[in-house]
């Protein structure tokens, strides 16, 4: 197949963060060998022709989607409790992938797959209006001023999620910088496509209760950050 009939590529994303970290453990590390491979999504094809719920060997309702899902607690609590529901997960941390599959085999879980590597390529390759839901949970806030255009909340993050997520769709953004939630707010709001869900201050104190705790919420409370939930709803075309 030549270039013209592959599409055009998919640009290589920002490394934002560490690739590994301490080494695994050898039934984590045996996971990541024989699991790993039949949950990965990929090769991706040309930019917004990916169908996700092509995915799933089983019919689902819906698909969710969750970029920078750390050591995926968020994610496998939410495929859990959501059994229908199909969940794409983007994560290029090895041994947030290592919990994550572990969690996958120990519950047998089959309604997740990943993609290990950055979000950018994942976000680009889905087709328009197939996410029911998509989360950005804690991402890097990148506090120093000439680091913001490293914060995965931009222009072009923002551009794709209004292209895949479906009318009345929900995106769910947290953070414990304080910062941060200004930026994301004057990113999201700027958009057309997004109005924001909150009409008191507890509706973004206040974690909503279909909504797990991650272990970087759980440290940002013990060190005395508070965290703030941001939800924005796609409006309709």
């Amino acid at each position: 197949m030549d270039e013209a009939e592959r599409g055009p590529a998919h640009p290589r994303p920002q490394r934002r963060g560490r690739r590994r970290g301490r080494r695994l453990r050898s039934g984590r590390q045996n996971l990541l060998e024989t699991l790993l491979p039949g949950l990965t999504i990929g090769p991706l094809p040309p930019a917004g022709q990916l169908a996700p719920h092509r995915l799933f060997d089983v019919g689902c309702d819906d698909v969710w989607l969750e970029i920078g899902f750390g050591a995926g607690e968020h994610l496998a609590a939410q495929a859990r409790a959501n059994p229908r529901v199909g969940f794409l997960g983007a994560e290029p941390y090895i041994n947030g992938i290592a919990s994550l599959v572990n969690a996958i085999a120990a519950d047998g879980l089959g309604n997740i797959r990943l993609w290990p590597e950055e979000g950018e390529p994942l976000l680009e390759a889905l087709s328009a209006g197939s996410i029911g839901r998509a989360f950005v949970l804690f991402s890097d806030p990148w506090p120093k001023a000439r680091h913001h255009k490293r914060r995965f909340i931009g222009k072009r993050a923002v551009d794709g999620f209004a292209r895949i997520l479906k009318d009345s769709a929900e995106l769910r953004v947290a953070t414990d910088d304080v910062s941060h939630v200004s930026w994301i707010l004057s990113h999201v709001l700027a958009h057309s496509a997004f109005e924001w869900t909150a009409q008191t201050p507890a509706d973004w104190r206040i974690r909503p209760p279909d909504w797990p705790q991650t272990r970087y919420e759980a440290k940002a409370r013990a060190a005395g950050r508070p965290a703030f939930f941001l939800r924005f709803r796609r409006r309709f075309r």
